[in-house]
């Protein structure tokens, strides 16, 4: 099992929750985040002044899927996800050694 964890922008989760929906996936997690990346934030104008905005608001989604599986989840993400600006965001997959369902006590792929 593998963790794919997707930080996109906020205005593309609905139709990244779609497609994974679509998929199959069995669920997710969806966190507000903030954040910067190579751009190191951004400057706006408010009533003539520059200001700078240090942390982008981004959207984190967490799924935990069968490994082979993976490229599956990440292509999906990221065709619905990409704009081919930057700022679009990244996807980090990470191994998941184990998963319980507390209620069955049903453990490994089963509990997902």
């Amino acid at each position: 099992m593998v963790k794919v964890e997707a930080m996109i922008r906020p205005f593309k989760l609905d139709d990244v929750k779609e497609r994974l929906t679509e998929l199959e996936v069995g669920g997710m997690t969806v966190t507000e985040v903030k954040g910067f990346g190579r751009t190191g934030g951004k400057t706006e104008f408010y009533r003539g002044s520059a200001y700078v905005i240090d942390f982008v608001p981004k959207i984190k989604i967490e799924v935990v899927v069968p490994a082979a599986r993976s490229e599956e989840v990440i292509a999906a993400i990221r065709e619905v996800a990409a704009s081919d600006r930057i700022g679009d965001g990244k996807i980090f997959v990470t191994p998941v050694l184990e998963a319980v369902r507390i209620r069955t006590d049903e453990r490994g792929e089963s509990a997902l």
